[in-house]
This record gives structure tokens, sequence and C-alpha cells, in this order.
């Protein structure tokens, strides 16, 4: 499997679980927890998972476009 369709892989699964994060956070109990944590701390893990796969897609754009010109790392 090339690299850079397994940084695709790992970019969409870690999106996912931010957006499943996301939407947990958004819509949970009234008890304020989420998952265990606070919402507040759910919110913040969002965030990070989110630019996560933000940079994850980047890397993967980068490494296609060095396997089109033959530079495989």
């Amino acid at each position: 499997m090339k690299l850079s369709k397994l940084l695709h892989i790992i970019s969409v699964l870690v999106g996912l679980t931010g957006v499943i994060t996301l939407l947990a956070a958004m819509f949970g109990g009234a008890d304020n927890l989420v998952f265990g944590v606070t919402k507040a701390d759910a919110l913040f893990c969002t965030a990070i998972l989110i630019l996560i796969a933000i940079w994850a897609q980047i890397a993967t754009i980068h490494h296609m476009m060095l396997e089109k010109r033959g530079e495989i790392l």
C-alpha cells in the first residue's frame, strides 16, 4: 500500500472521529459529560482531531505529488 493511501485513510478516520466527538458534545445530555470528559474538553479534542485530519490530508497531497514525479519516499 502506498504511503499516500495510508495517510488518506488515517486522515479520514481521524476526521470522522472528530465529527462524531463534535456531534456528541453538541447534542450530549444535560449532565455536561461526553465520553467521560466535560463538554469543553470534548470540544478542544474535536478541534485538535480536525487539525490533525487537515494536516494528514496536506501530507497526502504532498506524497501524491512526489509519487507522481517518481520520488518515492
